[in-house]
């Protein structure tokens, strides 16, 4: 079969793909793929997972049907995955940075964590049509519930979350 004579159907552009060009770059250049960031990947992930989340709720929910208290039962739930050791008051390593033997205390989502996680959730609410007056991520229990999380942890391991001041080296002086 001569080649001339095949179908223009097999080049990826009829076959229905989508290819992606860049930015400032002619349509007759070479298509290039871009490649999301890693925050962006994340953001992607996280998002459909708290869809998921909402769809496995009796009775499920839509995005627009949620609320601060649907985000406050993900971040519970995401806490059974959690791996900062977070000490009870009563417990004998309440307040201390290492423990030399093992506690029944509870294992939760790092402060961090949490907190980059809503940050990321609440652009992606904002990217999938939510408007930013009606963001559950953004709401008040949420704020509260990441500062009464950072400071029992920052309490839990006698850790004062103050931010630390730089200390600032002295000058050195000309050696000779």
């Amino acid at each position: 079969m001569d080649p001339s004579s095949e179908s223009s159907s097999n080049s990826p552009q009829d076959s229905g793909s989508i290819s992606t060009v860049a930015p400032g770059s002619s349509s007759s250049s070479p298509a290039v793929a871009t490649t999301p960031s890693r925050y962006e990947n994340q953001k992607r992930r996280d998002w459909n997972i708290f869809c998921e989340y909402l769809k496995n709720q009796h009775p499920p929910l839509s995005v627009s049907q949620c609320s601060s208290a649907n985000v406050l039962g993900f971040l519970s739930y995401l806490d059974q995955f959690g791996k900062t050791k977070v000490h009870n008051l009563t417990c004998p390593f309440y307040g201390h940075t290492t423990t030399p033997d093992p506690c029944p205390c509870p294992l939760r989502q790092a402060w961090g964590s949490v907190d980059s996680l809503i940050g990321r959730l609440r652009a992606a609410y904002e990217e999938n049509g939510g408007s930013y007056k009606t963001n559950p991520f953004g709401a008040g229990a949420v704020r509260l519930y990441l500062r009464e999380v950072r400071d029992s942890q920052s309490k839990a391991r006698g850790i004062s979350y103050e931010k630390k001041k730089r200390k600032r080296l002295p000058p050195q002086g000309d050696v000779s």
